[in-house]
């Protein structure tokens, strides 16, 4: 690629809440999302069939931006505002957690029965990017359908916050494997408008390569082989087809991999504990430790909420509803909802089952996003005139992909842990809790209170 210059739980019974331990792993998940845009120049207006393919990625926040000039948005040299309680971060941080439980109320409705799992800030983060390049209509539906309210919030303030969240999420750390990037494959010889070129290299350090569309087999092995390599080889085949008439590919990508504070042992794991699954039951390996972690139950919404710390800024939320309670559990989402659990969470001795699992998921947007008014923008209404003048474009398909894996330790910390258990086992342990059917996981930078991931289990066994 050239490079562009450019200017059932043992002591748990069927209805007991249970209650347990992040199992979010030794090697949470990797997440993309890539958006191509397609040439349309050559046709009419009215005709206009859409190209751009989005495959979604975990990356830093959503931006929004509603008509403004480059010089007006924060740069890349700019510092970052050093608290966590920095109001556009705060903004930012609030709007995209209601956006993905929004997103993922869509995709329940779909797949009622069926394991949920992606990126939310990857999906927004990829719809901050494109919005940065939308005029009119286009730009305001997708700012408005990722929360935020353009009269009382500037957009330069928003951009100043998800900058935040990118940066954040960008610092390296020994003890927690996050990497994030943003990438643009372009067409060769089309022409980006500056403003567009610069603002998404300042605010989300995007890299750009120029590519030849025209042989579409050699461009996707291209962009997946990179994709590959930046997950490390989590995420493969993101792109299944290209257009010849793309004119560019958007990827956002995220790999996570953390350990546990307290990881599990692989010695008191049972191979074959059964998890209950509609009104049969799999098999899965389950994960067991006695440890004081984090742990509450919401009466108002009839559900328990276990937090289980990773080693360095990140943590896992594990909710279990009460048998038959998991569609009111759904609907009561919010961000609200997120801070209220973060606070009245107490430490305390807990005995944790919890499946050790992988699953994958991918998911077809660009049927879900204009149900939440995201329209024009996958439609001959379509306008990303700031992107490219030369060019019609309008989004053709938007795709997510995510895995995950939750396994029992980080490494080499098990023995510590092993030790542990043995002398905890029998002591002040005053509640058991069993993820022994469907539960909600979500997987949260603790620094800017970023949802990184979010999903349910319904079926640890499906992959």
């Amino acid at each position: 690629m050239e490079s562009v210059n450019c200017t059932a739980c043992p002591h748990s019974t069927a209805n007991e809440v249970s209650v347990v331990r992040s199992p979010f792993g030794p090697a949470p998940s990797a997440y993309f999302r890539s958006m191509v845009l397609s040439s349309l120049a050559d046709l009419p207006r009215s005709k206009m069939a859409s190209s751009f393919h989005q495959v979604l990625l975990v990356v830093s926040f959503c931006a929004s931006i509603y008509c403004v000039s480059s010089s007006s948005l924060p740069s890349k040299g700019s510092p970052c505002p050093s608290s966590t309680k920095d109001i556009p971060a705060s903004q930012v941080s609030s709007s995209n957690t209601n956006f993905a439980f929004r997103l993922y109320q869509r995709l329940v409705s779909k797949t009622p029965s069926q394991n949920i799992f992606f990126s939310p800030v990857s999906i927004s983060a990829s719809l901050a990017t494109l919005a940065l390049g939308a005029h009119a209509a286009t730009k305001t539906q997708i700012l408005q359908s990722l929360g935020f309210n353009l009269t009382h919030t500037p957009e330069a303030t928003i951009q100043q916050g998800f900058q935040h969240v990118v940066h954040s999420l960008r610092v390296p750390s020994k003890d927690l494997d996050l990497r994030m990037g943003n990438v643009l494959f372009i067409k060769k010889g089309l022409q980006l408008q500056t403003n567009f070129l610069n603002d998404v290299r300042r605010l989300y350090e995007s890299e750009v390569f120029s590519t030849d569309f025209s042989n579409t087999s050699t461009a996707r092995k291209r962009i997946n082989s990179y994709v590959e390599k930046e997950t490390k080889g989590k995420v493969v085949d993101l792109i299944q087809d290209l257009e010849p008439k793309t004119a560019m590919v958007l990827v956002n990508y995220i790999f996570f991999k953390a350990k546990w504070a307290k990881p599990f042992d692989p010695v008191y794991t049972s191979s074959r504990y059964p998890f209950l699954v509609g009104k049969t039951t799999v098999k899965v390996p389950m994960m067991h430790q006695v440890e004081k972690f984090a742990f509450g139950v919401d009466p108002e919404l009839n559900c328990s909420v276990l937090q289980m710390d990773y080693s360095g800024d990140a943590t896992a939320f594990f909710v279990l509803p009460t048998q038959g309670r998991m569609r009111q559990l759904e609907q009561s989402l919010s961000s609200r909802t997120l801070r209220k659990w973060s606070h009245f969470l107490q430490e305390r001795w807990i005995e944790v089952f919890i499946p050790k699992f992988s699953i994958s998921t991918s998911y077809d947007l660009e049927t879900i996003l204009p149900k939440m008014g995201i329209r024009d923008a996958f439609d001959k209404n379509a306008d990303f005139s700031g992107i490219t003048k030369r060019e019609s474009l309008q989004v053709s398909k938007a795709a997510h992909k995510a895995v995950l894996d939750v396994r029992e330790e980080g490494t080499e910390a098990a023995a510590a842990t092993a030790t542990k258990l043995t002398v905890k086992s029998n002591d002040g342990v005053s509640q058991s809790i069993c993820f022994n059917r469907s539960f909600l996981l979500l997987i949260v930078n603790k620094a800017t209170g970023t949802v990184l991931f979010l999903g349910k289990v319904e079926n640890p066994t499906e992959f």
